[in-house]
């Protein structure tokens, strides 16, 4: 007889600190939409199996890869 083994996957909650987007090559945005990602970003919390996931997440949601990035985790 074969059992099915079920585990759940627990993500974990994180709070960006501090955040640096590579901007560089965007001549099309103003210091205004910067400004915006980048609260967009301080003020979410964001759910990830790990940092590598949440900066993965974060460059999904905005659309700009992160140069550095500080972080704590949320407790539920």
């Amino acid at each position: 007889m074969s059992y099915l083994h079920c585990s759940s996957l627990i993500l974990m909650k994180f709070q960006v600190t501090e955040i640096e987007f590579d901007f560089d090559d965007d001549e099309e945005f103003t210091q205004y939409h910067y400004d915006n990602i980048t609260a967009y970003t301080l003020g979410s919390i964001w759910e990830a199996d790990d940092e590598e996931d949440l900066v993965e997440e974060i460059t999904c949601a905005t659309g700009w890869c992160i140069k550095s990035i500080d972080y704590r985790h949320v407790l539920s």
